[in-house]
């Protein structure tokens, strides 16, 4: 399987419910800076496994690049099932209720 498959190469028209059900069935967290990912897994209950919300918006592509290899480097064991935001340099991770 391969580590990253980015949503373009599958159907860059594909809604945010369909993302994130082909994630769950190929057991993959979702990294995004789409706001919208939040809305549906609170509001709606979708099932996932795992979302990092990016809010980088300010930020150089470089910057982007070590804010997420850091991200992935300490946080990578609690990412999965969780939803999680990168804003003002800090990374909040809400757990999944269950």
């Amino acid at each position: 399987m391969m580590f990253y498959l980015p949503v373009r190469k599958i159907n860059p028209r594909m809604s945010d419910s369909e993302i994130i059900d082909i994630a769950a069935k190929d057991n993959r967290i979702i990294i995004t800076m789409d706001k919208d990912f939040g809305e549906l897994v609170y509001n709606s209950g979708l099932i996932h496994k795992g979302i990092l919300l990016l809010r980088t918006e300010n930020c150089s592509s470089d910057k982007k690049v070590k804010i997420l290899s850091e991200i992935l480097i300490n946080y990578s064991s609690e990412l999965e099932e969780n939803f999680c935001v990168f804003s003002k340099d800090r990374l909040r991770i809400r757990r999944k209720r269950k």
